[in-house]
C-alpha cells in the first residue's frame, strides 16, 4: 500500500521593496519578488538612502584641536 503525499506548501513572504506576495523557495531574487525590486533596493543603498542610527554626534572641525 503506497501513501500519497501532499506537495510541500511553498512559504510565501512579502517583497522587501514593494510588499507584493512572493514565494521564498526557488525565488532567485529573494527576499524580493523580482529583479526590478532587487535593483531598486540596490540603487537606494548606492544613493545612501538607508542609514544606521547612531548615538554619536558628528565631529566638528571647528574649534577642536588635537
Amino acid at each position: 500500500m503506497t501513501e500519497k503525499r501532499k506537495p510541500a506548501a511553498r512559504r510565501q513572504i512579502l517583497c522587501a521593496q514593494c510588499g507584493a506576495l512572493t514565494t521564498y523557495e526557488g525565488n532567485p531574487w529573494r527576499p524580493f519578488c523580482s529583479e526590478r525590486c532587487k535593483l531598486i533596493d540596490l540603487g537606494q543603498w548606492a544613493e545612501e538612502r538607508y542609514r544606521v542610527p547612531s548615538e554619536d554626534s558628528p565631529a566638528s572641525d571647528e574649534g577642536e584641536e588635537k
